[in-house]
């Protein structure tokens, strides 16, 4: 069984489920405490249709949602209208919100900590998966076909949670990566083919680390690596060889690549965050407010101000 998380973790993980921190727990284990559950959105609706909206903000796990209804989902600095069904990755590095426009949604999601996989192969895996990589789109619509097939594994964890099997979380921790797995052969092959050139490896480890850098948790952190030379440093090659791969890789620039980043958090911090905007351009490494303004607008064609509304 996975180790108890602290009171916290739970409390931090209810909002995300529209629920008390108890409610997370399956109701015949309180003292089971795990790092996974699964939901039915149907259930959720109903228990919950006085609750306010779920707020914009990141949360301290990763979860799968299969939803089928008209409804919004909110993530980093993109929005995605859902007509029918769909299929939804989120993360812990990503600030997210679902919006339903009325109370006919069906579906199931789970939720789960880096940690709950941990077991599967003595590592860590989630991050290594397609699916929760950097820069993934993380919504996509499915077939009624598709639907029905993930549709039964999420109904094999909600048979399997209420039991009381004595490895119930190992097979859980296998259905779950199931269900990870069949969503990944649903995606179109280029996304899943494996990077085996060093100019691949180079890109990957580029994207790794410029993603690691986020979220930026408070005023007083920094951004460590901002230009491409402190990023071909970090990865000890030549800052012309970096430029060249991430173009052939990419099709953009390594400057472009850090700025596109750097922008979309800037958005994030202006709408989830309080912060001024001369604390936000001193987090993000801008020598200045000036510098940081400039650059948003050339990003955005919004001034930080005017995006802030």
């Amino acid at each position: 069984m996975p180790p108890r998380p602290p009171a916290e973790l739970l409390t931090k993980l209810a909002p995300a489920a529209g629920v008390a921190p108890n409610a997370l727990l399956p109701t015949d284990q309180q003292r089971e405490v795990g790092l996974f559950n699964v939901f039915n959105v149907a259930d959720l609706m109903l228990a919950n249709r006085d609750r306010p909206p779920m707020t914009f903000d990141r949360r301290a796990f990763y979860k799968i949602s299969l939803i089928r209804g008209r409804s919004r989902i909110e993530f980093a600095d993109q929005v995605v209208d859902v007509a029918d069904g769909a299929l939804w990755f989120a993360t812990s590095r990503v600030p997210y919100r679902w919006l339903p426009h009325d109370q006919d949604q069906t579906g199931y999601f789970c939720i789960f900590t880096e940690e709950f996989l941990l077991p599967a192969k003595g590592r860590t895996v989630v991050d290594e998966l397609p699916v929760f990589q950097p820069g993934a789109y993380p919504v996509f619509a499915v077939t009624d076909a598709e639907y029905a097939a993930i549709g039964a594994v999420f109904e094999k964890m909600t048979q399997e949670i209420a039991s009381d099997y004595l490895y119930k979380y190992d097979l859980l921790r296998a259905y779950l990566l199931e269900l990870i797995h069949l969503v990944q052969k649903f995606q179109p092959a280029p996304a899943l083919a494996p990077a085996h050139s060093a100019s691949a490896r180079v890109a990957a480890q580029f994207a790794d680390l410029l993603e690691r850098q986020f979220p930026l948790e408070s005023p007083q952190q920094r951004l460590r690596l901002r230009t491409a030379t402190d990023f071909a440093g970090q990865l000890a090659v030549h800052v012309n060889h970096l430029n060249r791969v991430l173009k052939e890789t990419t099709g953009h620039t390594t400057t472009g690549l850090i700025g596109g980043r750097v922008a979309q958090e800037a958005k994030i911090l202006l709408k989830q965050t309080n912060w001024t905007v001369s604390e936000i351009a001193d987090s993000l490494g801008f020598a200045d407010v000036a510098h940081f303004c400039n650059f948003f607008k050339r990003q955005t064609s919004l001034t930080p101000g005017d995006f802030r509304g």
